[in-house]
């Protein structure tokens, strides 16, 4: 799996923090670093635990935008494709080697519904998202120009208050419509609750998620009487995947952080009341820091700031460690409360970020580790995709 190894036009420090084959210690800060170990693990065990409820799973590739991610989840996980939010997104994944691609959002602009409409002619299963009848002859029109099909789910909005519908009536014509259109095929329904899955506890998520599936049951016997079935009915995150994996009515999984875990996710409770970091889900990515300055007894400063990371979730926390704590940055540095001076300049800290999915698509590189040496080095393959 090692995506770029003697290529001569890397250098360590400059355009890549590390090389295959060096030692942990060697590589550059700051820089987003993959435990291998516990990656593989966590991949591993979605796919037994989407298997064990009889659904499929269709990783989130927003979260990690890596084509060598994305492949070791269906290697290891046995993923049954990728869900993205942006054709460019989707489009890097395809040129990759991906070969079922969702666009689970809406497309809308005439060139990016020109280029979903040419996915298909790379080799992939191309689907996007519904929620506006007009939005039906644009993308026949497109299809029908180059010859190829787009799947359409019709998205539902299950409580996220964003896209989608919310009346049964409106799937039932947008997917009759959809039927109808030259180019175009009805595959099923969207309905991704987004505004729960940080939810702490696991009892409000639930309930939340019972709004969605009766909402779901009620679009697809509706459908049902017109004749029309859903190969996907797809939806579920990191908080909240059982619950759709045994509704009875979700087939399709889309969770993503579940693979690289952050601080956020992490203190979002389980059925136990048990923070899901500590035993359902293992942090395996880490953005590797280097202490920079001391001057200050009680405050150690890192280099890695704002531009390391997002912070819109909250301030990383610092990996295995109760005796300091991150507590605020700027730019280019990170304040550590240090207050017995334990730290020492150079020394290198995991940070676990507070979200991961932004703060992935600001670094240009995976460095995976496994045993203290650098194993595989992978491109953020659709870093700064956003259109």
């Amino acid at each position: 799996m090692n995506a770029v190894t003697n290529n001569s036009d890397l250098e360590v420090g400059y355009n890549t923090p590390a090389e295959v084959g060096m030692n942990e210690q060697d590589i550059q800060t700051p820089c987003l670093v993959l435990d291998l170990d516990a990656l593989e693990r966590n991949i591993q065990k979605m796919g037994r635990l989407a298997k064990e409820m009889g659904v499929r799973h269709r990783v989130h590739g927003k979260m990690h935008k890596s084509v060598d991610v994305a492949k070791l989840q269906e290697k290891l996980g046995g993923s049954c494709g990728v869900c993205c939010q942006k054709v460019s997104e989707a489009e890097a994944f395809v040129r990759g080697g991906i070969k079922d691609v969702l666009v689970s959002n809406q497309v809308r602009d005439p060139a990016k519904i020109d280029r979903l409409a040419r996915l298909p002619l790379l080799g992939a299963r191309t689907i996007c998202c519904v929620d506006d009848i007009d939005n039906v002859a644009e993308l026949s029109s497109a299809a029908t120009r180059h010859g190829t099909t787009i799947e359409c789910l019709v998205e539902i909005d299950c409580g996220a208050g964003r896209c989608g519908v919310t009346e049964t009536q409106a799937v039932v014509d947008i997917a009759v419509a959809i039927d109808a259109a030259e180019g175009l095929k009805f595959s099923g329904i969207q309905a991704y609750q987004g505004a729960m899955q940080h939810m702490d506890s696991y009892e409000d998520r639930r309930e939340k998620i019972d709004i969605a599936v009766a909402m779901v049951r009620e679009a697809i016997d509706a459908l049902s009487a017109k004749g029309l079935s859903c190969d996907i009915v797809g939806g579920g995150g990191t908080g909240s995947y059982y619950f759709e994996g045994n509704s009875g009515v979700f087939n399709e999984l889309q969770c993503g952080s579940y693979a690289f875990m952050d601080a956020d996710y992490g203190r979002i409770l389980n059925e136990k009341g048990e923070r899901i970091d500590q035993g359902e889900w293992e942090n395996a990515l880490f953005i590797l820091t280097s202490v920079m300055s001391h001057a200050k007894s009680d405050k150690a400063i890192c280099d890695a700031g704002l531009k390391a990371q997002s912070v819109d979730s909250g301030l990383p926390v610092i990996f295995g460690r109760d005796d300091v704590e991150y507590i605020k940055c700027s730019d280019e540095h990170g304040v550590i409360s240090d207050p017995d001076g334990i730290l020492k300049v150079n020394d290198k800290l995991k940070l676990v970020p507070g979200h991961c999915d932004p703060t992935c698509n600001v670094h240009d590189w995976y460095v995976g580790v496994r045993n203290g040496k650098v194993e595989s080095l992978w491109p953020v393959s659709a870093r700064g995709l956003a259109y």
